[in-house]
Order: C-alpha cells, then sequence, then structure tokens
C-alpha cells in the first residue's frame, strides 16, 4: 500500500512538472519505444510463448506488429492530433474566435488481461502517452513471462514517475482502486469491470472499460460457405478462442447447416491438423482454473468435431458442438475457449430476437450476399463494432475505433480514438476587445432585442 502511494504520489510530482505538455517530448519517448520493441522481440514472443503458447508469427501478427503498427500511426500524425482545433463562432459573439484545445487528464491508471498481455497494455499506454498523460500500468498476474519482459522494455525507455508497471493479485488491485486517478482505462471481465466503475465513481474519476460478451456469427443462405467456414475458424481458434472479440456461437441458416459443418469440420484440419495438440504452432489454456471451466462445457453428446484435451499441458482441441439450444449451458456466459456451438434459425426475426433480448456483444459478425439483410442486422441490433464476411479485422485498424457498447463496454480506442479518449478537450472564445456590441447590456433596448433575435434564429 505504502508503495502504492509512492508510485501515485511521484506521477502527480512529474505531470506538475509540465513536461509532458511538450509534444517533442512525447514524441522523442514514443520513438524510443518503437526502437526498443523492436529489438526486444525475441524476449517479448519468448514471455507469449511461456504464458499462452503463442507461436512466434502469431505473436507479431496479434501482440507486437499490431503495436508497431498502432506506434507508427500515433507518431505520423500526434503534431496534428495536438494542435488546437478552430470551431465556428456565432454571429452573436462578433468579433470573435472559437477554439478547442487538446490537454490530458493528468495520472492514467490502465489495468490489462491476461489473453493479449502484450497488445493490451502498450496500446492503450501509447494512446495515453501521446495525449501527454503519465501511466501506471497494472499487469495481470497470469501472465508472469510476458510481463517480465513488459517491465524491461518500458524502464528502458520511461523514467520512473512517468510510466511505472505494478504486478500483483487481487489485493493490489483493491488498493489501487482505493486511490486518486484522473483516468481509469480498463480491458477485462464485466464482473471486475462493474468493482472498476463503482471505485471510480467514488472519486469522479472517468473511465474507459474495454468488457467482452457472447460475440455471434450469422451465416445466412447465401454466404460463401467455404470461405465463412476458413475465416470463422481462423478468428475463433485464434489464441485458442481467448479473444474478447472471437466469434462465440455460430447462428446458421437451418438450409445450410449440414454444408457449413462439414466446412468447418474441414478448416480445422486444414488450418491446425488431424491432430491439434501436437501442433507446436497452437497455443494453451492460460491456467488451470481456465481449463477446468472450459473442459467441463464439454457436451459429449453434442460433440460434432474435437473434444479432446490435454490436463498436462492445458490444450484443448479446436471443438465444434452440434445441436445446441438457447438454454443450454454453453450458451449462458462468454466462452473465451476452443469451443464453437452452432445453433440454426430460420427466420431472421429469431436472430433479432434472440441477440437484443440478451446482453449486448462486442462484436456481431455477418456472412451473407443479401445487402438488405446485412442493412437490416447492423442496423437493428446492438454491439460494439464487427465485420461483414470476416471476423476479428475490424480491431486490426487504427483508423476505426474499437470498443464496446453498453454490456460490453465503455468508450473506444485506437488511433485518434485513442488520443481523444485520454484528452480533454479544454472549449475557448477569445473575443476582441475592438468592438463591444451592446445589445446584451442592460437596460435592454427593443432595437438592439429585435436585432437579438434575428441573430440568434
Amino acid at each position: 500500500m505504502n508503495d502504492i502511494l509512492k508510485i501515485i504520489e511521484s506521477h502527480n510530482e512529474f505531470f506538475k512538472s509540465n513536461k509532458t505538455l511538450d509534444v517533442k517530448f512525447r514524441l522523442k519517448h514514443l520513438k524510443s519505444l518503437y526502437c526498443a520493441i523492436k529489438n526486444n522481440l525475441n524476449e517479448l514472443h519468448e514471455g507469449l510463448k511461456l504464458d499462452l503458447g503463442k507461436s512466434e508469427n502469431e505473436s507479431y501478427m496479434c501482440e507486437t506488429g499490431l503495436v508497431l503498427s498502432e506506434l507508427s500511426h500515433i507518431i505520423k500524425n500526434l503534431r496534428k492530433y495536438t494542435k488546437a482545433k478552430r470551431v465556428k463562432t456565432p454571429l452573436a459573439q462578433f468579433p470573435s474566435k472559437s477554439y478547442r484545445i487538446p490537454c490530458p487528464h493528468g495520472v492514467v491508471l490502465i489495468m490489462n488481461p491476461w489473453n493479449y498481455p502484450f497488445l493490451l497494455s502498450i496500446t492503450p499506454l501509447i494512446e495515453a502517452i501521446a495525449a501527454g498523460n503519465t501511466v501506471i500500468l497494472k499487469l495481470s498476474a497470469y501472465s508472469p513471462n510476458v510481463n517480465n519482459a513488459i517491465i524491461n522494455l518500458l524502464e528502458s525507455v520511461f523514467e520512473r514517475g512517468y510510466v511505472d508497471v505494478v504486478c500483483g493479485n487481487s489485493k493490489v488491485i483493491a488498493n489501487l482502486l482505493e486511490q486518486k486517478f484522473d483516468y481509469i482505462f480498463f480491458t477485462g471481465s464485466k464482473r471486475v469491470g462493474q468493482i472498476v466503475y463503482e471505485s471510480a465513481a467514488k472519486n469522479m474519476t472517468p473511465v474507459s472499460l474495454e468488457l467482452g460478451g457472447k460475440s455471434p456469427c450469422i451465416v445466412d443462405q447465401t454466404a460463401n460457405l467455404p470461405l465463412a467456414a476458413k475465416r470463422i475458424v481462423w478468428g475463433k481458434f485464434l489464441n485458442l478462442g481467448q479473444t474478447c472479440v472471437a466469434p462465440d456461437y455460430i447462428l446458421c441458416h437451418k438450409s445450410v447447416h449440414q454444408q457449413l459443418l462439414t466446412e468447418i469440420k474441414k478448416q480445422i484440419t486444414l488450418q491446425f491438423s488431424s491432430n491439434p495438440l501436437e501442433n507446436e504452432n497452437y497455443g494453451k489454456i492460460i491456467n488451470e482454473k481456465h481449463f477446468a471451466r472450459l473442459t467441463s462445457l464439454l457436451d459429449n453428446q453434442k460433440i460434432a468435431h474435437g473434444g479432446k484435451a490435454d490436463s498436462n499441458r492445458l490444450k484443448i482441441e479446436p471443438t465444434v458442438l452440434d445441436n445446441i439450444n438457447f438454454d443450454d449451458e454453453i450458451m449462458q456466459d462468454e466462452i473465451f475457449g476452443p469451443i464453437l456451438p452452432i445453433l440454426t434459425y430460420e427466420k431472421d426475426e429469431e436472430i433479432i430476437s434472440y441477440i437484443s433480448q440478451n446482453p449486448v456483444p462486442l462484436a456481431l459478425y455477418i456472412f451473407s450476399k443479401d445487402k438488405k439483410r446485412i442493412n437490416r442486422f447492423t442496423t437493428e441490433l446492438s454491439f460494439g463494432g464487427g465485420c461483414i464476411n470476416d471476423v476479428v479485422i475490424h480491431i486490426a485498424t487504427s483508423d476505426l475505433p474499437f470498443g464496446g457498447f453498453k454490456d460490453s463496454g465503455i468508450g473506444a480506442y485506437h488511433g485518434k480514438a485513442g488520443f481523444d479518449t485520454f484528452t480533454h478537450y479544454k472549449s475557448i472564445v477569445n473575443k476582441s476587445g475592438l468592438i463591444d456590441l451592446p445589445m446584451r447590456y442592460q437596460p435592454f433596448k427593443e432595437i438592439y432585442q429585435k436585432l437579438v433575435r434575428k441573430i440568434m434564429r
């Protein structure tokens, strides 16, 4: 507790020094971070391999490469983002000019999850630093190896008081949440997100909550089934399904159910081999607790493909469950693992009714060639973001804000949206002293009031 208080005090002092208000200062550290990541890829990838079994290619494609891409985007655009923004001024305020000045919140707490421990720590950190804040980064206790790599990386770039890392269990989280921060950015479960939100409210601290939920994947009768299966299998079993935006379940039109199932089975074998448990590029479940939770969801009566598990290596095959109903246990909570349930439907109204009556998902995926149906689903259904005829890739562009909606989160980030998240905009009117129109002052004269009414219509 004393250590946490000292860290927060050092950050308040650092921020009050006004060093971070200098855009050159921010750019210098962001560029140094880019070089440090490039120079430490092996250490970072090794940590991801030990914690989650990720291959080097997957680690680069889904973690370190995405971070480097985000860094490049921010470095390229930061000067533009930090400029004051002119806005129109009403005629009634003539002569004057109006503008918005971006300024940092101050001391930011970022709390990361374990499933993408590098990506989901460093991306918000980049944007918080770009906006001129100092950052205290709380790392998940479930990913100790990549945590060590992150600590070494950040210590080589940032001085104490500017960026500090805190590790530990739920007690450490509780101690942190008792303190006053200027902004909190949390990525994780809805349960913990609610705790963070309640704690932040006590100090009137603004928050971003990046949560999760059961993200549906709709496959209609017009879809390109081989391509749909290929992309769904990739996105679902990426990181063994331990992805907040992974397709949680498939809603397949009854007329193409069997064909889609056949194509999914084929793609699992093509992408992960006939024995995925021996595939060195196929990762592992983060720990025994989550392994036990996932294996308890395997209903042998409904396994259409896969189902094998290795408790010693915490591996579960890509598994497909068929003939699933909405009331089944697998449909009650987010799966967050390599288990893919398939449900069928006949009318679009069934889909709209089911999704609308349940918590708002983080993502929605639609495989279809029917433009009217696509428009109906994307218009009538609530969700954070998503893809048409693909999955997951909407999170991989800096020009698209990423975030949840209602049950699945508050706020968004990536690129300019990330800079805005960690920024407060001061609204300023700069009024000239050369002319001072008398119409706003008492005593109010009728001739002036007629003019005011005309101007302010």
